[in-house]
Formats: structure tokens, C-alpha cells, sequence
């Protein structure tokens, strides 16, 4: 029994230890090292304090060895990391991953900077390939960020608009290919401003219309078995967080305006915003407990683009607007969305945690409407702690929404 315990415990990090990267991607560390910068992480992670634990410190106690008190020094040689895992989400149910991270640095006193990379099969036969860049300049002046996705993706969609109805499911399939980069420049203190460029490509788009007999939205708005859309991107960043995997103060504002143009190869020209502002505060003061707040807004300035490049929830930078909602449950020309977060330990070694949360999310329908009703998700959720170092949870929500909306959410980092 004791034998089964230990190798019970030994699995947990092989199996949650790597993000389900059926969405978006969150790099985050799966071995001891700081925590690296990625498109929203600026800050370095703290040094964690005396008595923390993790889920290599209770491995270790369980094998007789002592806690781990060092931080690896990553330098110009790459340190890597490869680990297999299992994630859930209600969009894909089960999948196995393996996702892999390389760390380094481009000078003796740059950022870190690293390679983030997986491939996913989910029980839904979806393949997911994404990878992450994140590379500083040795004088940390520049940073060059991409995003490279490949999927194959079945997914249901629900309609256009907040107002839409849950049994108006229609279950779609496509393949999508994306090429974000992005270079910033550090301007003053935590600014860094500048620009990039942007390709979605959606082809091979099928559907089979609502499984209730209705007409869907997607008919409405107008069916494309392939859209391109090309353009470049205006984007400035303030980040004043302790720690962008898991803050315990400061904020956060990221904004980015995308102008998309026929002769760079979109389908059809059209502009949008986002507006991404998070805030977090210790409470009560001098505890360990967090409050943590967030604002999202995705909004088409004009245009109309091809149905599966409208805002939809899940479908942020890290795949978290939207909790107790399926992937793309809504979908529209805007989207206003607000969260709250509480974080609290129920261990004093940091070694468990948990969260409450209540997000508030509305969504127009095609472009030139208005916004709908809002639509409420709420839960709680349990934090393990992968990484003390850098302060990196296994996060396990549960969350609830309207229409009889609930279900499971596994990940690795928190949402915002």
C-alpha cells in the first residue's frame, strides 16, 4: 500500500505537469528554473520563502531526500525540458500531450528567454501543435515574441451574440494554421511599446448546421470553406507584476490594434482592438491571500471578418475568458468581459491553495450590433503547487454557467 502511495504521487506531475495546449498556450516551467518571460510576463519570480513547498518536495520527503532549496543558473546553454501529460478541457475532453521548454539567455545579464513547444491528441481527434518564442536581446532593450499554431480541429459552435441558445449547437470542423510576431521595445520603467505582424489561416471549414433543425448564425453570416486573414499589429505593454505566472501585486495592461489588408492577402479588410487591463491586491494586507481582477475587451473596430476570427470566449491569449463555458460558446463582433479572482492558501507551506471566482461576460452578434445580455460564470477551484520557484500552480476549476453550462477545467498557471 505504502509502495502504491508513493507511485501515486510520483504520476501527478507526469500527468498534470504540462499545459493542455488544446486552446491557447501559457508557457510556464515544468522543471526548477525562474520563471521565463513570455507575452505577458515581464517580471522575474521571487525567491519563495523558508517552509514552501512544492510537489518535488513532498517526492522527495516521501523518498527520504531532502527539499530542493536551489535555483538552477540558466545561462547561454539551453536548459531543457520535455514532459508527457494528460489535460482536460469540455472542448476536447481527454487529451495526452507533450510539451516541451528550452530556456537561456542571450547575455550575462538579459531576461530569460525561451522555446515553448507541444503536440496534443485530444478524445475529440483534435491535433493541436503550437509553439511559443520569447527571446530577449542581451541588453533586454528588445523582445521578440511568435506565436506558431497548428490545428485540426472539430468544434462545436452555439451562434452569434450572448443571447444565444445552448441547444443551437453546430458542430464544425477545420484545419487552422497562425503566425503572430511581435518585437517590443523597452521604453521607460515598465513600458515597452511596438508592433508586428498577424496571420490566421482557416481552411477546409465544414458544417453540419443546428443539430435542432434552425438555421445557424454561421448560415446568416455567411459560409467560407477557407479565410486568410493578414495584417499588422500596433501593440504597447505596462507590466508591473511580481510575478506574471502568478501575481501577488501589481498590474498589467496590454493593448493591441490589428488592421488587416487585402493586398497582404486577407480574405476581407477589417480592424480590431484589445484591450486586456488585470490588477492584483494582497487581502488582507501582509497575507499571502490574493485578489485579483481582470478586464477584456475584443472588439471589432470595422469590417467584417470570417466567422471564426470574431471574438469568442476561450479564445484570449491564454484561453481562459470564460470559465463554466465550452470553448467558443460565445461568439460576436464585441466582446466586453470582467473577472474576479480570490486566492487564498489552505496550507501554510503554499503546497495547497484554492480560488473562487465570478466572471461577466457580453457579446454583440455580427458586425454594426449591440451588445447582449451578460452572461455570469462562477466556481471554485484547487491550486497544487508544481513550482515553488516559480510560484506555478496545477489549477483544477470547476465552473458553473447559465443554461445548465458547468464542467471541468485542468490546467497549469492561473488564468490571468
Amino acid at each position: 500500500m505504502r509502495l502504491f502511495l508513493r507511485l501515486s504521487i510520483l504520476l501527478i506531475p507526469i500527468l498534470f505537469g504540462g499545459q493542455l495546449f488544446a486552446q491557447q498556450t501559457k508557457p510556464v516551467p515544468v522543471t526548477k528554473i525562474p520563471v521565463t518571460p513570455s507575452q505577458d510576463t515581464i517580471q522575474e519570480a521571487p525567491t519563495p520563502g523558508l517552509g514552501e513547498m512544492d510537489i518535488s518536495d513532498v517526492i522527495a520527503l516521501l523518498f527520504k531526500r531532502p527539499p530542493s532549496t536551489t535555483i538552477d543558473s540558466i545561462t547561454s546553454k539551453p536548459t531543457i525540458s520535455i514532459v508527457p501529460a494528460i489535460g482536460y478541457t469540455l472542448v476536447s475532453r481527454l487529451a495526452i500531450v507533450l510539451s516541451g521548454n528550452m530556456a537561456f539567455r542571450t547575455g550575462p545579464k538579459s531576461r530569460i528567454s525561451n522555446i515553448v513547444a507541444s503536440i496534443s491528441y485530444t478524445q475529440n481527434k483534435q491535433i493541436i501543435l503550437p509553439i511559443q518564442t520569447n527571446i530577449w536581446t542581451t541588453d533586454n532593450k528588445y523582445n521578440f515574441i511568435g506565436s506558431y499554431r497548428y490545428y485540426k480541429y472539430p468544434q462545436n459552435t452555439y451562434g452569434l451574440g450572448s443571447n444565444s441558445d445552448i441547444n443551437d449547437v453546430n458542430p464544425m470542423d477545420y484545419s487552422f494554421f497562425e503566425f503572430y510576431q511581435t518585437v517590443l521595445r523597452h521604453i521607460s520603467g515598465n513600458l515597452y511599446l511596438g508592433g508586428g505582424y498577424i496571420f490566421d489561416n482557416h481552411w477546409n471549414i465544414t458544417d453540419k448546421g443546428n443539430s435542432n433543425g434552425t438555421v445557424s448564425d454561421y448560415e446568416i453570416y455567411g459560409k467560407d470553406t477557407h479565410t486568410i486573414a493578414s495584417g499588422i499589429t500596433i501593440n504597447g505593454l505596462l507590466d508591473s507584476r511580481d510575478n506574471a505566472i502568478n501575481p501577488t501585486k501589481g498590474g498589467y495592461a496590454y493593448v493591441q490594434y490589428r488592421d488587416n489588408y487585402a493586398f497582404l492577402g486577407s480574405t476581407t479588410p477589417w480592424r480590431s482592438l484589445i484591450v486586456d487591463v488585470r490588477k492584483y491586491y494582497r487581502f488582507p494586507e501582509g497575507s499571502k491571500n490574493v485578489i485579483a481582477l481582470w478586464s477584456y475587451d475584443w472588439l471589432i473596430l470595422s469590417g467584417k471578418p470570417g466567422y471564426l476570427d470574431l471574438p469568442s470566449n476561450h479564445w484570449d491569449f491564454n484561453s481562459a475568458t470564460g470559465r463554466g463555458y465550452i470553448q467558443s460558446r460565445f461568439r460576436g463582433a464585441q466582446m466586453v468581459y470582467l473577472e474576479g479572482e480570490y486566492r487564498f492558501r489552505i496550507t501554510n507551506n503554499g503546497l495547497l491553495g484554492g480560488v473562487a471566482f465570478l466572471n461577466l461576460e457580453s457579446f454583440s452578434a455580427a458586425p454594426g450590433t449591440q451588445l447582449q445580455s451578460l452572461q455570469p460564470g462562477y466556481g471554485p477551484g484547487l491550486r497544487i503547487k508544481l513550482n515553488k520557484l516559480s510560484n506555478t500552480n496545477i489549477t483544477i476549476d470547476y465552473g458553473f454557467g447559465n443554461q445548465g453550462s458547468n464542467g471541468l477545467f485542468i490546467s497549469v498557471g492561473e488564468a490571468f
